[in-house]
């Protein structure tokens, strides 16, 4: 069975069934979304050189989640996905979006014809912003959106569909510190110990955060960093990392760079806390940390995950989550239950006040992990999450890219359309390819390399049966042979 989570000192006050009482004034909340940080990545996971002293006294003042998961395997979908509290295969969101649409077209065959891209966020679909707007709370939205198709430029956000019209009311589209920003000019290194680059989009959070707060406030944070291209300015800090990272560790070139990169990550989350405990907000803030999807394979080790972003084994979709609340959640909490980046409509919203279980009707993916946030436990039956990647990844170079799926080989593999559910412990993916299955025990076997589809054949077409019926109900979108197109 899977364990309940564990509070080191308790709660402070709060009704499990119920949920806070209500005399307690609703909580502002802080969500800042990394990018491709993998689950194994900070050092509160188990990481041997990475340094994020921001990130870990995050980690110790609140609770942290061991088997948390994002919507998608990719940015688009995943964003999608945590947003809306709707599965991508619901939204029919399931890869990037695209300058123009189109579908996939491989530089490689393959059996399977992908669905059609899509390109937007409808302005139909209500999402955290626009619901929290309603119970009177301030929104505001920096960083990265990525979901709709790019206007003017890469990542430019859509007049018509940005965040603006998703319900925040401020919101300031702004690369930051990110080598986005650079262009095709490399700015200067930084030697000066201790001295990091001045990210103007975490200013301009910093500046809502400061402003007088007469109503509880929403901001989304979504960084840029640890995405692609992996540059660090940071002089200083990579001679640190060329000191700690072992010279026979793989990769270890584009290993000393993400290792600075991520530290500028944890020091752009640092800003973000110190001013909330400047400003005397940090007491009712829910802050919340987390990832959109799984390490870049080139860059960071997933291990002790099989995968990386772009595919559905557990490296792909298990990302960091850590949650404080000091008036709320006291230090010290660990809680393995599966959580997904699902629940987080609906716990902000129950957190403000709204008794809201299910977000998603039809499959009932996303559910309040409040009771978990406050120390107790869900009364709910055991947790089944699933997810639908319909598409082949790399599109160009599918070729060069390894053939199998491995843990720790650092290259971009071949990722073919797939689905997957987990059930307890239990873990089956679904290849639409072939329609072949695999099946692993994550709590003997979390780096999946125990294919259990054989020797357990009720388990697995079980389990196979309930995922179809799951993409059923979300009237998911599947690839089709070529023939048929």
């Amino acid at each position: 069975m899977i364990r309940n989570c564990w509070m080191s000192m308790g709660l402070v006050f709060a009704s499990i069934c119920g949920g806070l009482n209500a005399n307690d004034a609703p909580p502002s909340v802080v969500l800042i979304l990394a990018d491709d940080l993998g689950w194994s990545d900070l050092p509160a996971y188990g990481h041997l050189w990475h340094r994020t002293p921001h990130l870990d006294a995050l980690a110790a003042s609140g609770i942290r989640f061991t088997s948390a998961y994002s919507a998608a395997p990719i940015c688009s979908a995943s964003r999608a996905g945590l947003l809306t509290g709707r599965t991508p295969a619901a939204l029919q969101f399931e890869f990037v979006t695209k300058n123009e649409p189109g579908r996939q077209q491989i530089d490689f065959p393959v059996s399977l014809q992908t669905p059609p891209y899509t390109l937007n966020l409808p302005l139909r679909e209500r999402t955290i912003a626009e619901a929290l707007a309603e119970r009177g709370y301030q929104t505001a939205f920096f960083g990265k959106w990525h979901l709709n198709q790019h206007y003017q430029r890469y990542l430019g956000w859509h007049p018509m569909l940005g965040p603006q019209q998703q319900g925040f009311a401020v919101a300031h589209e702004d690369f930051g510190s990110h080598p986005y920003r650079w262009g095709r000019q490399t700015p200067q290194p930084i030697q000066q110990d201790g001295q990091f680059d001045q990210d103007t989009m975490v200013d301009r959070a910093v500046e809502f955060l400061k402003r007088g707060h007469e109503q509880p406030f929403f901001l989304m944070v979504s960084l840029f960093h640890v995405h692609t291209p992996v540059r660090s300015r940071l002089e200083w800090l990579k001679e640190r990392f060329e000191q700690v990272i072992p010279g026979e560790a793989p990769a270890r070139p584009k290993r000393v760079d993400y290792a600075a990169f991520v530290s500028e990550l944890d020091h752009l989350v640092g800003r973000l806390l110190q001013t909330l405990n400047t400003t005397g907000q940090r007491e009712n803030t829910l802050v919340l940390f987390t990832s959109d999807n799984g390490g870049h394979p080139e860059y960071t080790a997933n291990s002790p995950l099989r995968g990386s972003k772009w595919n559905l084994y557990e490296g792909g979709i298990r990302v960091p989550m850590i949650a404080a609340w000091p008036a709320v959640i006291r230090a010290g909490g660990v809680c393995d239950t599966p959580v997904s980046a699902l629940d987080l409509f609906p716990t902000f919203l129950e957190a403000a006040g709204d008794q809201v279980v299910v977000m998603d009707r039809r499959s009932g993916q996303s559910r309040s992990i409040l009771p978990e946030l406050t120390g107790g436990s869900s009364k709910q039956k055991q947790r089944e999450l699933y997810w639908h990647f319909p598409y082949y990844h790399p599109e160009r170079g599918y070729a060069e890219a390894l053939s199998q799926v491995g843990i720790d080989d650092f290259a971009v593999s071949r990722t073919v359309p797939q689905s997957a559910i987990r059930s307890g412990h239990d873990k089956l993916l679904y290849f639409h390819d072939d329609q072949h299955t695999e099946l692993y025990n994550l709590a003997d076997d979390p780096g999946e390399s125990k294919n259990l589809a054989a020797s357990h054949p009720e388990l697995n077409m079980r389990l196979r049966k309930r995922l179809l019926e799951l993409l059923g109900a979300d009237r998911a979108r599947f690839p089709q042979p070529q023939a048929q197109q």
